[in-house]
């Protein structure tokens, strides 16, 4: 969700139709630009609330005075807000881990200062534990989101409006194979992608109770369905298994300028070229219909990883940004990571992200999931020793040590906390034993979802 796009000032740009082999030719020139990977970005989504209360409403007037207020700030990061009026700071790329992390960390000061004087605060959970989905923005292009995604259930409004993640932008690769080669790198991103979901789990409530699912924010984009949230088979090259994803994937809208946008059911792209109803698509269709595919991990020039789960505390989000960097950027360790993630592919079952039991399990269990748990202590390892070879300091080799011990080599995931939390809740309200549930040994509530 970290795309900002206007209403409808765009789709007018470059109107010549493109044909089918033109989109083909166009999406692998354009999604995977390859080269010495050295810049590195992160995009982070927080949940907007009272500072002092945050279980209470804030009012979309409240919010929106505190947002004019940001927009008057000058800052290095980009400043978004999403559907339901969460804020997103996206970094410029930086050219190593110590820039990003000094860019953004300015920027957070700045907006949590701006946001403290109205009484808000940034809190970083996937998911919103406390409130149900409500729309912030009502605009053409996410009133379109919501009537698309409403076809497949709920799910769709509470990624809009009630979840928040880290996502860490890598560069593609080399065109060459070997550990960074885009196609490695591709293949480890899905790969490795669930151990980060595993290891950073952060949501595991809804409306103040269990899913029973340690991330619920995944759970929310499995439900959304393959078609907006899917990846592409892993069996091709990257470049030709994602054109064929873009064109075989559903348009969520036709856009009109001065008039309500469509909605299509099922139209792939493919068939949009083909038929060329209600209109021919353009450039700018295309480019659009990029910005509405959702997999976990996306080819924009460069790699996105959407899987990770806003953090708890101010800082949380560095260590997800160092531990991915490290693996991704460091030689000797992106080699250690695709050997240590390997034997996990096998649970995919040859099955496309994240519908597959690998990234299913990531979601539901986390790292009380054995596999997963030493599948991550060797990343985390692996990434404490790269770090200092790519510049790390040490605060920030600390802090990967500190979630090593304190997590990773526990089984645990910050989802356990805020379960610890609720049930140590339950238990001074009501004596021995949780209200509303059996606990399990891992302090999770089995309910059906």
């Amino acid at each position: 969700m970290s795309d900002s796009q206007s209403d409808g000032g765009d789709c007018t740009r470059n109107r010549t139709a493109v044909h089918e082999a033109e989109v083909e030719a166009l999406v692998r020139g354009i999604c995977f630009k390859t080269g010495p990977p050295r810049a590195l970005g992160v995009e982070l989504e927080w949940l907007v609330h009272e500072l002092r209360m945050p279980q209470l409403p804030v009012t979309p007037e409240r919010l929106e005075a505190a947002y004019a207020s940001l927009r008057a700030v000058p800052l290095g990061s980009a400043l978004t807000v999403e559907p339901g009026g969460q804020l997103e700071l996206s970094s410029p790329p930086a050219a190593s881990l110590m820039e990003c992390i000094t860019t953004v960390s300015a920027d957070l000061d700045t907006v949590r200062a701006v946001l403290a004087e109205d009484g808000l605060g940034l809190v970083g959970i996937g998911h919103d534990p406390w409130h149900a989905p409500r729309r912030f923005l009502h605009e053409p292009r996410y009133d379109a989101m919501e009537a698309c995604l409403d076809r497949t259930g709920p799910a769709g409004r509470h990624m809009m409006c009630a979840s928040a993640s880290v996502q860490v932008c890598v560069d593609a690769g080399h065109e060459e194979p070997g550990p960074l080669g885009h196609v490695r790198r591709w293949w480890l991103a899905y790969q490795l992608g669930a151990v980060l979901v595993a290891a950073f789990a952060n949501s595991p409530l809804i409306g103040q109770e269990p899913t029973g699912w340690v991330s619920t924010r995944q759970l929310m984009w499995l439900e959304i369905g393959a078609g907006r949230a899917g990846a592409p088979p892993l069996d091709g090259a990257p470049r030709q298994a994602w054109a064929r994803h873009v064109l075989d994937s559903p348009v969520m809208c036709v856009r009109r300028d001065g008039e309500p946008w469509e909605v299509p059911d099922g139209l792939t792209f493919r068939e949009w070229t083909r038929t060329r109803v209600p209109r021919a698509p353009t450039r700018a269709d295309l480019d659009y219909h990029l910005t509405t595919l959702f997999p976990p991990v996306r080819p924009r020039g460069h790699l996105e990883l959407r899987m990770i789960d806003a953090q708890p505390g101010d800082d949380g989000w560095i260590v997800p940004l160092a531990v991915t960097a490290a693996l991704f950027d460091d030689p000797e360790a992106a080699e250690r990571a695709y050997r240590i993630v390997k034997p996990l592919a096998e649970r995919a079952l040859n099955l496309p992200a994240p519908h597959n039991p690998l990234w299913t399990d990531a979601a539901r269990y986390g790292l009380a999931d054995p596999e997963l748990r030493e599948a991550a202590t060797g990343c985390f390892t692996a990434a404490l020793e790269a770090l200092p070879r790519i510049g790390a300091t040490t605060e920030v080799t600390d802090a990967v040590a500190a979630y090593l011990h304190r997590y990773v080599a526990r089984g645990r995931c910050p989802a356990d906390d805020l379960l610890d939390r609720l049930r140590d809740t339950h238990l001074s309200r009501s004596g021995p034993g949780p209200t509303g549930g059996t606990f399990t040994a891992h302090g999770r509530k089995d309910i059906r979802t």
